[in-house]
């Protein structure tokens, strides 16, 4: 098995990147170290390069098509990697999980509906019920014993009042909760009482720590995965935003034509020459790299907690069940969101994500970006120490 070296450190000026040569417009400043963006500092499994790379050299880029081999290939990995079978018809290929849901939201619902969400949770949820004319309905995630519950009281009031769909984030982001089996039965057949589609945001499936595990919603039962479509990439699990490749699994075929008839007016219906390339590779040979890449992970996690309550004890971490992100309570501070802002650019020159772009119940956080080799981690710690102390 080959051995995969993450604390090598890659400069990605000069790559288009958003993370790194975006700053001054994010930040104000190009003098700050950005952790918030998630992507990774890590350049993907050899194999992928290799295959891009060998599609490249052939020479001609005309009209392409995601085949067979690519259906199979996505097949295998949620079998083997999350024990779900799914049959080629279900997977339709979207260019983002983003698109996806804005596609979603107007093939299922209509102006004025009502899409039930659980902030904190990511920004793009509301911006796309927002900007395609329906209503957010918050049932906000309860934040105890330093860990997100359900309020399945709320929540089920909320559906109540005739919600149409329900945007679902598993892994949780920002929060990093890997929803139980449990809670998501319980999810699924509140959904189905109330008559509520459920829109699966499972980009970051494959990144969680043991013992927790994945479990996509629709292989619970039959009668979830008939009212549910889950958006999945290779795009987060292996560093590659930029080919912006995903997939929806939708194993209703009414709902699968709906969604399919709205990919057509918008013409969005296949994927580029380098997402079909990417993707395939991806899950036929990363699971190696992915392994590891875990292990590294889980060890900045780990790192960036320890620091944290040695070096700046009034700050507290939501420990990840997946995801590479760290949420940070900052509220013992008793700073507004703007003075946390102006400590971390001004004292810390450090660029993090501000906790009120994901709603309300984020106020007074900020969310750290950790997939980055030891040594920018340990610069993004001390950092950290410095803007508030």
């Amino acid at each position: 098995m080959d051995t995969f070296n993450f604390d090598q450190l890659i400069n990605r000026k000069d790559t288009a990147s958003v993370k790194w040569e975006m700053t001054k417009d994010i930040f104000g400043t190009e003098d700050v170290l950005p952790m918030w963006v998630a992507d990774m500092d890590f350049p993907p499994p050899p194999k992928v390069i290799e295959a891009m790379t060998n599609r490249v050299s052939h020479g001609i880029f005309g009209y392409t098509f995601a085949n067979q081999t690519v259906t199979e290939a996505i097949q295998h990995w949620l079998s083997t990697r999350h024990q779900w079978d799914i049959d080629k018809p279900s997977i339709l290929f979207s260019p983002g999980v983003v698109p996806s849901i804005s596609l979603a939201i107007q093939s299922l619902t209509n102006e004025g509906d009502k899409i039930l969400l659980q902030s904190p949770v990511y920004s793009p949820f509301f911006s796309m019920i927002e900007l395609n004319k329906r209503v957010v309905v918050n049932s906000q995630l309860v934040l105890k014993d330093n860990h997100y519950e359900i309020d399945f009281e709320d929540f089920e009031s909320k559906l109540k009042d005739g919600v149409k769909l329900f945007l679902l984030c598993n892994p949780h982001n920002p929060g990093g909760r890997v929803w139980t089996k449990e809670e998501l039965t319980k999810i699924g057949e509140l959904c189905l009482k109330y008559n509520c589609y459920i829109l699966a945001d499972e980009i970051h499936s494959d990144l969680v720590f043991t013992p927790h595990r994945h479990i996509p919603i629709a292989s619970i039962k039959d009668e979830f995965a008939e009212i549910t479509l889950t958006c999945i990439a290779p795009t987060k699990t292996f560093n590659l935003a930029g080919i912006q490749a995903s997939a929806v699994i939708i194993s209703n075929s009414s709902l699968r034509k709906k969604f399919r008839a709205e990919q057509q007016k918008q013409a969005m219906t296949s994927l580029n020459l380098f997402g079909i390339y990417g993707m395939e590779a991806a899950y036929r040979f990363g699971e190696d790299w992915l392994n590891q890449l875990l292990h590294y992970l889980k060890g900045n996690i780990d790192e960036a907690i320890a620091f944290i309550q040695t070096h700046i004890p009034k700050m507290r971490v939501i420990v990840p069940d997946g995801t590479y992100l760290l949420w940070i309570d900052c509220r013992e501070f008793k700073l507004s969101d703007k003075e946390i802002r102006e400590r971390l650019l001004q004292k810390g020159k450090l660029g993090l994500e501000p906790g009120p772009k994901y709603g309300p119940g984020g106020e007074g956080f900020v969310r750290m970006n950790l997939a980055c080799p030891r040594e920018t981690l340990a610069d993004g710690l001390n950092r950290l120490k410095k803007a508030f102390t």
